[in-house]
């Protein structure tokens, strides 16, 4: 009981600390969007090794939406985008061993034409680095 207890406050905990570290961003528009819009392949690395994932930022009725999965994860709905600074940052949650972990995209545009990438799970908790690169229109 205690261990339960225990781990719902630290879910609540790395949570509020997410939603702390998104308030420096803003509300992204279609044309904020626009370089970001397409479908990405995440090439990331973690603590345990590699990892990748799919990607896809769209507008749906001048609404900036998208989608992520990878490895075992389903594919799942981003409830929340955003800019801060140059990155776009997409937000979502997805249920792991019956508890739900927040998860936070950072798309960044780099040297060369390239896309930084990142997703932290939980506030901090895991997080992944590598790359973004956008698959070619028509595939």
């Amino acid at each position: 009981m205690l261990r339960n207890v225990l781990a719902s406050t630290v879910l609540i905990l790395l949570t509020a600390i997410a939603g702390a570290a998104a308030q420096g961003a803003t509300t992204v528009t279609p044309a904020d969007a626009e370089p970001f819009i397409g479908d990405w392949t995440l090439d990331l690395q973690g603590p345990n090794g590699p990892g990748t994932f799919a990607l896809s930022v769209k507008v749906e009725k001048d609404k900036v939406v998208g989608e992520i999965a990878g490895g075992e994860q389903t594919a799942q709905p981003i409830t929340t985008i955003s800019k801060s600074d140059k990155s776009l940052v997409l937000e979502y949650s997805f249920n792991y061993e019956g508890n739900p972990v927040d998860a936070v995209v950072s798309l960044t545009p780099a040297d060369e034409g390239k896309t930084n990438a990142q997703i932290d799970f939980a506030g901090g908790a895991y997080v992944m680095t590598g790359t973004a690169t956008k698959k070619a229109k028509g595939k």
